[in-house]
Parts: C-alpha cells; sequence; structure tokens
C-alpha cells in the first residue's frame, strides 16, 4: 500500500466526556466490578458423548451434577471423580491481548506508513470500551476521529481497514509465539492441582483467535511433563471425536450399533438446527456474548462436545474456564456449566448467567479446592 499520512478532519468529538484522542491526556477509566455469583449447574443438553461409551455405568446426582459414575463406593465420595476442567488458551492459559494486543495495532500503523497513527493504553482502553472488542469498528471510531488518510478514497475504507487487520495479526502471531510470552500467573498450579486429584484437564486450542497451531505452540509453554498429563484437543481431535464424526459429517465408527448412530445423527441434527435458530435471539442476551457467527459458534460447540468426551464425563459435569466471549456463547449454548476468568478480552463485559467470575487464578480467587467444594468468594 502507498504510503500514507493522516489529515486532522474537523469531525465531531464524541458525546462521552472520556478521552480526546488528539490530547489523550483527557480520560477517565472505569474498572468493572467484581461480579461473583453463586455456583449453580446449567441444564444439560439431550446428547453427551464419552469415550468410554462401552462401560458399565450408571447415572446418579451428586451436588447438582449428573455424573456417570462406576459402581464403587469410592466414587460416591469423591467429588473429583465427577469433575473434569476445560481450559481455553485465549485469556485463560495465556492474556497476550492485554499489552501484546495494542503492540501489534501500532506495528501495523508503522508498516503501513501511518506515522500519525498511535495508540496509548488511554487511547486503547477507551476505543476497547466503545467498540465492545470488535477490531473493526475500533479502527473506524479512531480514524473518524482523527482523519483517514488524505490519499484514500471514500470507497477504500472498508479495503483499508482489512489491510490494517491483517497486518495486525500478522504482528500478533509473531507476539504469540515469541520466548518473552508468558503464561498467566497460577495457571501451573491450577493444573498441577487438577492433575493431583485425577481431575480430566482438557486445553480447547481450535477455536482460539490465533488459530490452532499457534495455540498449541503456547501450550508448550507449560512444560513437557504438563502437557503429557493433559489432553489438547485442536481441530484434528475434535474432527475424530464421535461428536465430530457425525456432526461434522465424517464418518460413523462401524463399532457403533447402526439404530444408535441414527439416533445420534438425529439428535445432533437438531442441535444444529437449535444453534441456527437461536443464535440470533441468544446474541441479544446481553453484552457479554461474542457477535460469532452460526459457523464459528458451531465450531465451538463441536470442541465443547469433543473436549467432554475426551475427558470421559458428561456435558454438565465439566466446567469451561473461558477467557472469551465467544467460549461464553459456546458454553451458553450447550448447557455446560462455565466460569470467567477476566482479561483484556472480557475486561468490560458483565457475565450475568456464568457461574462465578474471577480475577484470575490462585488465592482468593479460582483454586482446584473451590471448584470441588463449589464455593467462592
Amino acid at each position: 500500500m502507498e504510503t500514507a499520512s493522516c489529515s486532522l478532519l474537523n469531525s465531531p468529538r464524541f458525546s462521552s466526556p472520556t478521552i480526546d484522542y488528539i490530547n489523550p491526556n483527557k480520560f477517565y477509566h472505569e474498572n468493572p466490578p467484581r461480579n461473583y455469583t453463586n455456583f449453580c449447574v446449567a441444564p444439560s443438553i439431550p446428547i453427551t458423548f464419552s469415550r468410554n461409551y462401552a462401560s458399565p455405568r450408571k447415572i446418579m446426582d451428586v451436588h447438582g451434577f449428573t455424573a456417570f459414575s462406576s459402581t464403587s463406593a469410592h466414587d460416591y465420595h469423591n467429588p473429583s471423580q465427577e469433575l473434569a476442567v476445560l481450559l481455553e488458551i485465549d485469556g485463560v492459559l495465556v492474556d497476550a491481548y492485554r499489552l501484546g494486543n495494542r503492540q501489534a495495532f501500532n506495528t501495523a500503523f508503522q508498516k503501513l506508513g501511518l506515522d500519525c497513527a498511535n495508540w496509548t493504553p488511554p487511547i486503547y482502553s477507551d476505543l476497547l470500551r466503545k467498540s465492545a472488542g470488535d477490531e473493526e469498528r475500533m479502527l473506524i471510531l479512531y480514524f473518524n476521529q482523527i482523519g483517514w488518510p488524505t490519499s484514500l478514497p471514500t470507497s477504500e475504507k472498508e479495503t483499508f481497514v482489512k489491510s490494517v487487520l491483517r497486518e495486525k495479526k500478522n504482528a500478533m502471531d509473531e507476539i504469540l509465539v515469541s520466548e518473552s510470552l508468558t503464561l498467566r500467573p497460577g495457571v501451573e498450579d491450577f493444573i498441577d492441582d487438577a492433575c493431583n486429584e485425577e481431575i480430566p484437564v482438557i486445553v480447547l486450542t481450535s477455536y482460539s483467535k490465533s488459530g490452532d497451531k499457534i495455540a498449541r505452540s503456547m501450550v508448550e509453554k507449560l512444560g513437557y511433563e504438563r502437557t503429557s498429563k493433559v489432553k489438547i484437543v485442536g481441530n484434528e481431535e475434535v474432527e475424530q471425536s464421535l461428536y465430530g464424526q457425525l456432526v461434522l459429517g465424517k464418518r460413523v465408527p462401524s463399532g457403533l450399533d447402526e439404530q444408535l448412530a441414527k439416533e445420534v445423527i438425529k439428535a445432533a441434527s437438531a442441535q444444529k438446527l437449535k444453534i441456527a435458530e437461536e443464535i440470533a435471539s441468544m446474541l441479544k442476551l446481553s453484552v457479554d456474548i461474542d457477535t460469532s457467527s452460526p459457523e464459528s459458534l458451531a465450531k465451538i460447540v463441536a470442541a465443547l462436545h469433543a473436549g467432554a468426551e475426551y475427558a470421559g464425563k458428561p456435558i454438565r459435569n465439566c466446567i469451561l474456564i473461558a477467557g472469551s466471549q465467544s467460549g461464553v456463547a459456546g458454553a451458553h449454548q450447550v448447557g455446560m456449566p462455565y466460569i470467567v476468568l477476566r482479561s483484556s478480552l472480557t475486561s468490560r463485559a458483565e457475565f450475568p448467567e456464568a457461574n462465578a467470575v474471577m480475577d484470575g487464578f490462585g488465592g482468593a480467587d479460582l483454586t482446584i479446592s473451590k471448584l470441588l467444594q463449589r464455593q467462592w468468594s
């Protein structure tokens, strides 16, 4: 793209007294209130898969969970036998977007020759709040305020925005794979505690904003010993799961009873129809639900089902630790309990239907002990 310069247009200032982008010293910042809610379990959906479906099990209800359990008396009294933990990458394992996202935008501006464009922390925070995290909207708001490049025709604004986002993604990918990127404090101890309690830990990489490949590279920061104890569920694992084979139309396992397969496919088709029919109304529930397309939401739903399957637990016995709004939308859709970890992706959203909202791992926030005891601050 031709090197461009920005002219300051006499565009009206935003009415809300938050920040002047040309004079960024004038701003204020609101911290979202801690929103802790009582732990309650969402209803299960009519179809749940387990990799151990051939094992003799029975259904029991313990402390609000409907669980598949063996007949051993020990299982009746060990809550860790009823639970599985699913971890997202974005905002949970790492929170690269807290600092890296702003840095990536500024790198994109520099590569495109937009010397007048620079997002300071106050400017970035204000744009993030006003756009509800929509990056395309952030750019439009910003350039409407400071002026678009003088050489840019009005008809090419959309193309210009997409080129900025493309350069920003490239810069962000470099940050995500860099050695300087660190895990969120406390996440390693959280995983260790779960493994010590024999609680299955599933790390979901298939719908990460950065893509499956880069997300897997971030999981490697846990170290070989930890990664050998958790299950990574990416695109390939979703496709190989029973749910993925049936719903994504791969194939029906030969060992599965034909009549059961027909019933499962019928239920899965109904689930896909439900996603299509409810997507519009679901996105209007509250501002915390991401505006995911039906296709991307279906991908998240498939990942959550696959995660539960690899854990060997019903959907309602799994708890998603969510750091993204898209993950929350998926958990809400399938009826999986979820706990939101505040991150740069969710810092300004409210989650009234979450089982809990926490600021991080350990201490007064999220611990395995609290998960087992169903206790929240």
